[in-house]
């Protein structure tokens, strides 16, 4: 495998607007702890107000600023309600817990999640993913995953137990999209590996109908 094909990749993954979620975090915490929870809680959200706009006036994606606006409208509120800086923290905690459970259960249901994701992502038949020469690659990422997030959340929990806002946050940043890139990168460069292993058709041979001997999955997982 080039490496240029794996830099190709985990561009994909990571851009500028991982910094975007990354920071109203830290900003957060840090005004919290310096200025207390309802200054935290005003100056999070103008930040995410400010990048928003910013966004708008380069002319960049309207959705984009304004999910991410609502996101931190939501966090904050949350610690507002709570009144507790952990609270900020809680949609993170639920995130987890809620793709955790999706990945453990499309293992038990046999529909391994990064076959979705492969799907959704790539456009490749379902078919495709679900042959006895192809899935088992994907269902070995799977269980990755499912061993990144359970593992995530299970710190998240204990942090927020814990009240530790600020451990929160570096847990956050830490096991968030700096984490991600890797786990999906390393993903990327096993499943295509597994995939030859299997030796099965590549998507295009399967969607061709030829014949074995294969040539297999050359590139993309």
């Amino acid at each position: 495998m080039q490496g240029k094909e794996i830099i190709e990749e985990f561009k994909t993954v990571v851009s500028g607007r991982t910094f975007d979620a990354l920071l109203p975090p830290i900003l957060f915490v840090a005004a919290n702890s310096a200025f207390g929870l309802n200054p935290a809680v005003l100056l999070s959200l103008g930040f995410a107000l400010s990048l928003g706009i910013t966004r708008m006036l380069r002319r960049q994606n309207w959705k984009y600023a304004l999910g991410g606006f609502a996101a931190v409208s939501f966090a904050s509120g949350l610690a507002y309600l709570t009144r507790t800086a952990a609270g900020y923290f809680l949609p993170a905690i639920a995130g987890s817990a809620g793709l955790a459970l999706l990945s453990l259960a499309s293992l038990a249901a046999g529909k391994p999640l990064a076959a979705w994701a492969s799907h959704l992502t790539r456009g490749w038949p379902l078919k495709w993913f679900w042959r006895k020469d192809v899935k088992p690659a994907y269902s070995e990422v799977t269980v990755f995953w499912s061993i990144y997030l359970v593992s995530r959340l299970v710190v998240q929990v204990n942090l927020y137990r814990s009240g530790d806002a600020a451990g929160l946050a570096w847990a956050n940043l830490l096991l968030g999209w700096p984490v991600i890139a890797v786990v999906l990168t390393g993903s990327y460069i096993y499943g295509v590996w597994r995939l030859r292993r299997l030796h099965g058709p590549g998507v295009e041979e399967f969607k061709a109908g030829a014949k074995p001997p294969w040539k297999g999955q050359t590139r993309g997982f």
